[in-house]
Formats: C-alpha cells, sequence, structure tokens
C-alpha cells in the first residue's frame, strides 16, 4: 500500500486511502492526461530547443540540463546530470554545460521516490500508477529524504537515451538515411559508413518535432563512460572564484534588507509595539507588525538590526508554552513508561522469547538539536500588481505558494531557487519565506531580502526532537538476541512540518519517521515489536539531517554494543554475526574490519568503537578511534567509513558526503543539546552551541563497496552511526556507558 512519507506534505491525506479518494473524486480520466513522461519536445520563445523535460539544446550546441532537485552541497547538480549525459553521449565539461533548477512545475519534476516509497521504476500496479499521476499532478517537487539519486537514476537515464534517439533519427532525416548503424558521441551523431556527422545543435531544431522513444534502451552499466567515475562537480569552480550565488547573495535593482524579531517564547503574538525609536534611525524604511514577528526593513543589513536592536516590543505569552527542560523530560518519561503506543512493527511470538530467555533493559536520552546552516535564512521577495517574485535557498519551492498566506496575489508567486549554504531539512519550512512576503507587501515594487540575525536563525528553529527510547531483548544462553522490544517517547516531525506548512496537519502518532532505524533492521533479533509513544510540546520540531536515524541510530547501536559485551564477544564479530545471513550486508563488516585493522591492536592510548546503521536504503558501518584521558578530555583521532550505496554515480560526492555527514554528526555528539527554559530558547549563536573545529577534525577514510545494486542515498547515512562508534569506543576506555547525549554532559570535552 503506498502512503505518504514522513515529507509527504503536498497531497491531502494522511496515506493513499485519502488519496486515492482524491484521485477518484479528480477523476481516473483527467489523471490519465498528466503527464509523468515528459519526454516530448517543443521549441522554446527564444530559439532553444527543448528535446525533453530535463535536456535542452541552444542553437550554438550548449546544452542545458533541468535538474528540478535543490543544490544544498551534496553535489547533486553534477549527480543527476550525470546521469543524462551518460545516455545523451555528451561529455560534463563546464564550458559545454550548465545546469538550472526549473520554474516550470511539470508533473515530471515530482519526487516520485518520496511519494511513492519506492523507486520509480519498481512502481506498478493500478495503486502505484494512481499515486504517480496525483502526485506529479500537485507537483510534489522537493529534495530530501536522501533520494534524489534513487528517485533519478532511471528516470534521468531514460531522458537522456530518449533524447539521443530524438537526435539520431533528426540525422537520419537529413542524411536520407535509415537510422541502423548511425551513432551518438561526444556531442555529435556520426554515420560510420560515410563519415559524415552532425552536431546535436545543427539537429535540435528537427529532433524537437520529433516523436521520443518512449522506452529507451539504456545502457549497460559496463559501458558507462560517465557513472561510477569521479567527475569534477560543476558547481565547484563557480564556488571557488565566488561567483556562485547563493540566496544570500541575491542582489536586485532598488533593494531593501529587512530584519526579523520574533518572541522569545513559542507561538507567542506581538502585544504592544513602539518603533519610535527604530523609525528615527537614519536609512529605516519602515516598520513592519506581522503578528508573530516585527520586520524591521532600511537600505542595508546593519541599518535594519542597528533599528531592530532599538524597538520597543512586547509579546503575549500562552502559558501552556511556557515549559522548561525538566518538564520536557517528565513528559517524555511518562509517555515511554506509559500504556499508549503506536506499534510499528510486532513479529513473531514476543513474549514466548522473553519467557524462554534472559531479559535485558537499557533507556536512553537524546536532546532537541537545531541546525544551523552556515547560511542563516534568508528569502528575497517582490509584491507587485497582485503578484510575487521570490530568491530563495529551499528544498520544496513549490509549496512556497502557501507562504502567500492572507495576502491577495490573484497573479501568483514566480520562485526563483538559489544554492543552498547547507540545509538538513531546515530549508522545507516556508517560515523565513512568509517574512520576506510580509515585508515586501509594505513596500510594494521594492524588493525586500529578509535575513535571520544568527541568534533569530538558533531560537526559532524547528528542532530535532528530543526523545527517550527503551529498549529490552530476550537472550539465550549463547548470548545472542530472541526478541527485541523497542519503544520510544518522541514528538513528531511529520505532524509539526504539515500544521506549519500545508494547508492540513498529518497526525503524527503513526508517524513512522520516529522510528526509522529501529524499525524492519536487518539485524537478526528474533521477535520484535517497534512502538512510539507521541508526545505533543509546545517546541516546534521538524526534519534534521537522518531524521529518525539520527535518535535511533544511537539507541539501537549503543544496546547492541552492550548486548556483545554482556555475552563477552567481540564487537564486530557480534555484528557481524547478526547480519550473517544477509552476505552483502554481512561484507560491509567484514570490510570495514579489514579496513580499520580490527583484529590487530590499536596505537598505544587508542580505542575502538564501532556501528553499523542503515537508512535512506544505503548501509554504513564506522569505526571510530578514539584517545581518551583520565581527565576526561578526548580525540577523535580516526573514522574508518564502510558504504554501500549501490550503484554509485559519482564515487567522490560519496565519500564527502560520509565526511560530511561524520563531521555533522561529532558536531551535536559533543556539543549539540538546545535547552528551553521557561517556552524560550538558552542557546544563540556559536558560543553556546559550538561546532567542530578543524582541530577536532578525525582523519576520516571512507571506503565504498562496489555492486550494481540499484542506489540508495548518500546525504544523510553518513551521520547516525558515529554517535555510537565514539561512544561505544569510551566505553572499551574505561567502562564508561554513556546513554544520553551529548558527551560533554558527562564530562567529556574536546582536545587537540
Amino acid at each position: 500500500m503506498v502512503k505518504l512519507t514522513r515529507r509527504g506534505f503536498l497531497v491531502g491525506g494522511a496515506a493513499l486511502g485519502g488519496t486515492l479518494a482524491a484521485g477518484m473524486a479528480i477523476g481516473v480520466g483527467f489523471l490519465s492526461t498528466v503527464d509523468t513522461n515528459g519526454l516530448d519536445g517543443t521549441v522554446l520563445a527564444d530559439g532553444t530547443l527543448q528535446l525533453n523535460a530535463w535536456v535542452q539544446i541552444r542553437p550554438d550546441g550548449h546544452i542545458i540540463f533541468a535538474v528540478p532537485r535543490s543544490e544544498m552541497g551534496q553535489g547533486i547538480h553534477t549527480a543527476l546530470p550525470m546521469l543524462i549525459a551518460e545516455e545523451l553521449e555528451v561529455s560534463l565539461d563546464a564550458d559545454n554545460v550548465s545546469v538550472i533548477f526549473p520554474q516550470e512545475p511539470l508533473p515530471v519534476y515530482a519526487n516520485f521516490m518520496l511519494g511513492l516509497r519506492q523507486r520509480p521504476e519498481d512502481a506498478t500496479g493500478a495503486a502505484s500508477w494512481l499515486g504517480r499521476k496525483i502526485f506529479g499532478l500537485v507537483p510534489y517537487i522537493l529534495t530530501g529524504g536522501s533520494s534524489s539519486t534513487a528517485d533519478g537514476f532511471v528516470s534521468m537515464r531514460r531522458a537522456g537515451a530518449a533524447a539521443r534517439s530524438m537526435l539520431i533519427k533528426a540525422a537520419a532525416g537529413k542524411w536520407g538515411t535509415g537510422m541502423d548503424g548511425l551513432y551518438a558521441e561526444d556531442g555529435y551523431v556520426i554515420n560510420p559508413a560515410s563519415g559524415a556527422r552532425l552536431s546535436y545543435g545543427a539537429l535540435a531544431t528537427d529532433a524537437a518535432g520529433m516523436e521520443p522513444d518512449r522506452d529507451p534502451v539504456l545502457k549497460p552499466a559496463k559501458d558507462f563512460r560517465l557513472v561510477g567515475k569521479a567527475i569534477p562537480r560543476l558547481d565547484i569552480p563557480a564556488k571557488v572564484r565566488g561567483q556562485a550565488r547563493f540566496g544570500i547573495d541575491t542582489v536586485l535593482d532598488d533593494m531593501l534588507i529587512g530584519v526579523v524579531v520574533q518572541p522569545e517564547v513559542f507561538g507567542s503574538r506581538v502585544a504592544r509595539l513602539d518603533d519610535t525609536a527604530a523609525l528615527a534611525l537614519p536609512r529605516v524604511h519602515k516598520v513592519v507588525n506581522m503578528g508573530d514577528a516585527v520586520g524591521v526593513i532600511a537600505d542595508t543589513y546593519y541599518h535594519a538590526k542597528k533599528a531592530a536592536d532599538v524597538l520597543e516590543v512586547e509579546f503575549s505569552n500562552d502559558a501552556s508554552a511556557l515549559v522548561s527542560d525538566s518538564d520536557i523530560a517528565a513528559v517524555l518519561e511518562d509517555a515511554l513508561n506509559g500504556e499508549k503506543a503506536y506499534v510499528q512493527e510486532d513479529e513473531g511470538d514476543l513474549a514466548a522469547a522473553f519467557a524462554a530467555g534472559e531479559t535485558v533493559e537499557a533507556r536512553y536520552a537524546t536532546p532537541y538539536l537545531a541546525h544551523a546552516c552556515m547560511e542563516t535564512m534568508n528569502c528575497t521577495a517582490v509584491v507587485q500588481d497582485g503578484a510575487a517574485e521570490l530568491w530563495m535557498p529551499s528544498q520544496t519551492p513549490l509549496a512556497m505558494k502557501w507562504a502567500a498566506g492572507d495576502l491577495d496575489l490573484p497573479n501568483g508567486i514566480i520562485f526563483n531557487t538559489t544554492l543552498a549554504g547547507g540545509a538538513f531539512g531546515r530549508r522545507s519550512e516556508k517560515d523565513v519565506a512568509v517574512h520576506a512576503l510580509r515585508m515586501a507587501a509594505a513596500v510594494p515594487g521594492r524588493p525586500v531580502k529578509a535575513i535571520w540575525p544568527r541568534e533569530e536563525d538558533i531560537r526559532h528553529d524547528v528542532y530535532r526532537p528530543a526523545a527517550r527510547a527503551r529498549i529490552r531483548a530476550a537472550v539465550g544462553a549463547d548470548g545472542m538476541p530472541t526478541g527485541f522490544d523497542f519503544r520510544i517517547a518522541v514528538q513528531s516531525p511529520m505532524e509539526g512540518f504539515t500544521r506549519r506548512n500545508a494547508p492540513f496537519t498529518q497526525n503524527g502518532d503513526g508517524d513512522a519517521g520516529v522510528v526509522e532505524g529501529a524499525v524492519h533492521h536487518p539485524y537478526a533479533l528474533g521477535a520484535r515489536r517497534v512502538e512510539n509513544a507521541t508526545v505533543r510540546l509546545p517546541v516546534p520540531v521538524g526534519f534534521w539531517r537522518s531524521v529518525g536515524h539520527s535518535n535511533n541510530g544511537f539507541f539501537v547501536e549503543s544496546f547492541i554494543d552492550e548486548l556483545a559485551h554482556r555475552a563477552g564477544q567481540d564487537p564486530m564479530a557480534y555484528r557481524r554475526a547478526l547480519l550473517a545471513h544477509d552476505p552483502r550486508l554481512a561484507a560491509i563488516m567484514d570490510t570495514l574490519a579489514d579496513l580499520s585493522a580490527w583484529h590487530t591492536p590499536p596505537a598505544e592510548g587508542i580505542v575502538r568503537g564501532v556501528a553499523f546503521h542503515p537508512s535512506f536504503l544505503s548501509y554504513v558501518a564506522q569505526v571510530a578511534e578514539v584517545r581518551v584521558n583520565a581527565d576526561k578530555s578526548l580525540k577523535v583521532e580516526r573514522v574508518y567509513c564502510v558504504v554501500d550505496c549501490g550503484q554509485t554515480v559519482n564515487p567522490d560526492t560519496v565519500k564527502a558526503q560520509m565526511e560530511g555527514g561524520i563531521i555533522f554528526g561529532l558536531s551535536a555528539l559533543m556539543h549539540g543539546e538546545i535547552n528551553i527554559e521557561a517556552g524560550a530558547v538558552v542557546q544563540s549563536n556559536f558560543p553556546d552551541y559550538d561546532m567542530v573545529r578543524m582541530a577536532d577534525a578525525p582523519d576520516i577514510i571512507v571506503h565504498v563497496m562496489e555492486n550494481s545494486e540499484a542506489p540508495g542515498g548518500v546525504g544523510e547515512p553518513g551521520v547516525p552511526p558515529v554517535f555510537a562508534a565514539v561512544t561505544n569506543a569510551i566505553f572499551a576506555a574505561n567502562g564508561e556507558r554513556i546513554r544520553s547525549l551529548p558527551i560533554r554532559n558527562h564530562g567529556y570535552a574536546f582536545t587537540s
């Protein structure tokens, strides 16, 4: 059955039942007209030839790839063009190609992988057909869930192959020959019999009018020239030269700058505003009461921020929002110990397993975490004549139409997606777009770039939820588990996200995202039950890099390590035994053991910890080598990482994402914690929400497994294992079992 995913917010309803009803109301006949193929060509007004939804060729032969996924540093504006170029038979020379985020919301640009919870090529049958049509109709265009490559691996190649076929057909027409024997190479169609060759630019006009092959033959992997090779990223040269344009780099004629002031307490509203002192400052244009925030518009950021600092504003506080850390902990503990829970997995006779075996139980806790993207939240907007235009780094650009709220915009919103300086799930929210539109509406015709100061960014994030977990296992005489009982108490990111950003709210009781990484785990754990107890608190929560996996990777891998040590078994061998039924996964552990020289003693003073975690259709195992001193100062010297993400597109990008995910996780492991006091966030900037510095960063050695399995994700899977890999190493060093994060709360600190 097809379900809406945790990021499935663009279609109403909580699961396919609602989606099917919507589909039937729309009418299957109408849905059949929704083009989720996108292979037809056309000639654009400027003379550019659009061979299909993804490939445009200018008359001079320059090729433009339309990539409907946001470039957030994960290299997707190279990986997806590689898939098209592989079949189109062109190089990825930056002088020859360019990449754009398309403005037109074509149904074919929908992220079917997230919507259907399966790869598009695997979606068969009436339900999948209907779901695909509906998700295309919306359209469901978003970037997240480490899904872009898995979603586009076949469809992008099919687009390139169809375009190549059209070009060869056009060449055959010009030469008056059949297509047999003609082939494409490096941007040309070649006739080996005559030696004639025609460039794609010379053929594009004729090709755009050709009927595309609806099911073109794709290359076998053995013939790949680009896919699987380390191709330089197309976005890097412009970033190195300072030419790349992120959202915060947007500069428009006559542009103003807007700074926001938001209430400290969640959910508060403006009760009193005195803007006299702010408006008296030079180059300040307007102060806008937006109800839940105040915007100050000025000529520059400096002038806007200075004016914001002298605003006299009072907010009304909802008494129910005035919670503190102790209140939150009590709510989570009550839910963890209570009777009410949503069962996500129930397999085997768990009661019999616990009756026959010995019970092992442990409890774990994790805090709220902020995203803290290096590029703070920003959006540029201009409102005029009943229309608006936005420039913004966003993971959900088409959802920004809901940012207009009660603004009268009968002529709609044009959205320009920029590069993003980090995202991690944070840029799927519309909050900063709402502020930009409200301020721009106050000065019609003039662009306003809304910039959140870092303090606003940290104190008004949508946080990775704090969680408590209780894990019980039944173990046999050999120390191996025969039963696994997992419960987590946590807020639902999906429920919070839809409430804030969509025209409906999805109930979070059955949010599958909060148990991912614990449910249907590949370990041989015997009978199993996985359930979540959803809590509702005033702290806003959202999607954070690896989402539920970030909690559950720590919980499950810490517990597995406890079982291994209790059984007197080597932690690597114990995990290898739990994966022995799956040769692919067992090979990951064997490779990691060899890569890290696990079976040989480490250097003096070094201890090792290991963790394995499945996420986003990929598998990652890590060994952390840590030096732990008697005073609890420590240094993560080295992290070995083995990743199996199926068929790789660009192995350099895979390695970079593993490295970035490990550093991201280490920051949270050591420093990451958002504290709440009387309904307000305590932290405000990097001095009290710190990051891993260069001196603290370990050497990272990444090995990418080579196979021909269907691709999985890589943007997020590097994060979850690192938490337990390090804390398991700490246990190996001094016997202290850390069951709550961050580790600085246990007295540990990085040392250089």
